[in-house]
């Protein structure tokens, strides 16, 4: 990979939730949120499973889009083996969600994947864009909240949406969980973005903002700025 990347990384359990359930990986090469769910501690244990899968990828050399469906399938087989092993872990589950830097056709390109509904953004050259499409019943939508359709940990395992995208330098990318914009619009989250050259700066300010807002969940945040 000949791409530069910088990048940070902020969470908070907000201001209801007594435990955060999110997870978070900032790697060379990957990159993404899980927003775990399922009571107890059951919740953190899979968004935790989750970014382990996901890490692997940085291992992988000349790793493709392919590699990244595999170890999102791997991560659902991991989750639905650990509430076996473990009964009061059943019913667990996790958001994954994030970025990860291949080779595909002789260049660097991005894979942006989702499964769930915390979120990928783009910000460039002023403009900020949601890249992932919430996996969430439309007909429970209240304020952002609503059932979501397809999570890490059922039988048989959800298909991720995956993306593939030219890696161009400039761009800045923004990855969450559903507690950011539960709280900050996009048009703040998109004036942070512009006034925070730092991307551990974007982060920090991005979760303080939510939690200030509200709370009301969990918040993390990833932010990758292709240098």
């Amino acid at each position: 990979m000949t791409a530069t990347i910088r990048a940070g990384a902020a969470t908070d359990v907000g201001k209801i939730r007594r435990r955060n359930e999110d997870s978070a990986v900032a790697g060379r090469g990957i990159w993404a949120v899980a927003d775990g769910m399922g009571g107890h501690a059951a919740g953190d244990v899979a968004s935790n499973i989750a970014v382990t899968a996901l890490r692997r990828l940085e291992d992988i050399h000349d790793r493709g889009p392919h590699d990244v469906r595999d170890e999102l399938a791997r991560a659902n087989e991991d989750i639905l083996a650990a509430a076996v092993a473990d009964p009061s872990l059943g019913g667990m589950g996790t958001t994954a969600t994030g970025l990860c830097l291949v080779r595909l056709d002789g260049a660097d390109r991005w894979v942006v994947f989702n499964i769930g509904d915390s979120r990928v953004y783009r910000w460039s050259r002023g403009e900020l864009d949601q890249l992932t499409v919430d996996h969430v019943a439309p007909e429970a939508i209240t304020g952002r909240r609503g059932v979501i359709t397809r999570a890490l940990g059922t039988d048989p395992g959800p298909r991720p949406d995956l993306w593939v995208h030219d890696a161009r330098p400039g761009e800045r990318f923004l990855i969450c969980s559903d507690g950011l914009p539960l709280e900050v619009s996009d048009a703040d989250i998109a004036a942070v973005l512009a006034d925070c050259p730092d991307p551990q700066q974007a982060a920090e300010e991005l979760v303080r903002r939510a939690v200030v807002g509200g709370g009301r969940d969990n918040v993390t945040v990833v932010v990758v700025d292709h240098v």
